[in-house]
């Protein structure tokens, strides 16, 4: 029998470009199974918090259980989501963005059959605080979509922010605000974001208000990413806390299989692994003057990161290590069941 995937999100109107959503379909694609999206906020009069969220599905779960091998639940931050607990088949909890300091909800977590983190910084975590079935599932992509184009580093240094905000106060919070001051600031940095739909005249309004029209690009379309990636030099992710986006962005991932390299802020987990394996520069904090100091260290270490970042962006997050992960852990949840 096939897993249950659900999502927390409403439904988005370019689902190819939520990494999350990739990783469901890629799942899928292997596995079967239908994806729900559990968030109520589309079709209510009223809005509905997180809390409540499941519970207008409540009855069809359960009715789809008898179909069901277990269920796999992605949501970016570690919340404990009352409706699971009416749920018979075992559970997967995907925390997405990695798990957060601060108080969880250990009794909850401990119900499931597994939480899956992608990093062993949100493992510790979970560890610390008593939870005692978390698991780590490293991502993987179709590392075989891209090629790698080198860019020489003599003049201009371009950047690829693929993480857009799904609201306004994502603009601090992702850190967009911070790049673009960054850009206003140093004459050589461009940058292209990839966008998602919605936002797009805050956006823009951003980059005429400081006059970045000639350095800043905004693609909100669909668009062969390999191809954007063969113009930069790297790409870029900032968020100031865990949960905004994935612990490893997959828009990073894209890069580092492109042969790549890589920024990305402290408070991402994937942040560890950067700093660890030599693909990229960690930067400390989400402002300017930290993008700017570490895009002159980025620069002046940019043969040796970008070499490092062709060899481990093929090598360690291919598509069929993690689908053959998750198969082990499925089997071994379902095998008494």
């Amino acid at each position: 029998m096939p897993p249950l995937y659900h999502f927390t999100v409403l439904p988005p109107k370019m689902p190819e470009a939520v990494a999350e959503l990739q990783e469901i379909n890629m799942l899928r694609g292997h596995f079967g199974g239908d994806l729900w999206y559990i968030n109520p906020n589309q079709h209510s009069p009223m809005y509905v918090p997180r809390l409540l969220f499941g519970f207008q599905l409540l009855g069809k779960l359960r009715r789809a259980e008898a179909q069901l091998s277990l269920h796999h639940f992605y949501n970016p931050d570690a919340f404990a989501f009352p409706f699971l607990r009416w749920l018979k088949k075992p559970i997967i909890y995907a925390v997405s963005g990695g798990v957060a300091e601060g108080r969880l909800n250990a009794a909850f977590f401990n119900r499931m059959a597994a939480v899956a983190v992608p990093d062993e910084r949100s493992l510790r975590r979970l560890q610390a605080r008593g939870v005692t079935t978390g698991v780590q599932m490293r991502p993987g992509i179709d590392t075989m979509r891209f090629r790698h184009h080198p860019q020489p580093l003599t003049g201009e240094l371009r950047l690829l922010m693929a993480s857009a905000p799904w609201t306004e106060a994502q603009f601090a919070s992702k850190g967009i605000d911070a790049l673009l001051e960054a850009v206003a600031r140093l004459p050589r940095l461009h940058l292209t974001f990839l966008w998602r739909g919605v936002l797009e005249e805050a956006m823009c309004a951003r980059v005429k208000r400081l006059n970045l029209q000639d350095r800043v690009t905004v693609i909100n379309r669909r668009v062969d990413v390999n191809a954007v990636l063969a113009e930069m030099h790297g790409a870029v992710a900032l968020a100031n806390r865990p949960g905004i986006m994935k612990a490893y962005p997959h828009s990073l991932l894209d890069a580092l299989a492109a042969g790549k390299p890589v920024l990305v802020n402290r408070a991402i987990p994937m942040a560890d692994y950067v700093a660890a394996s030599g693909c990229g520069v960690v930067i400390e904090e989400v402002n300017a003057e930290s993008v700017l100091e570490a895009v002159e260290k980025w620069s002046g270490q940019y043969a040796q990161v970008a070499e490092t970042a062709r060899t481990v962006g093929q090598r360690d997050f291919s598509q069929q290590q993690f689908i053959n992960a998750y198969e082990k852990l499925y089997a071994r949840l379902t095998s008494n069941k």
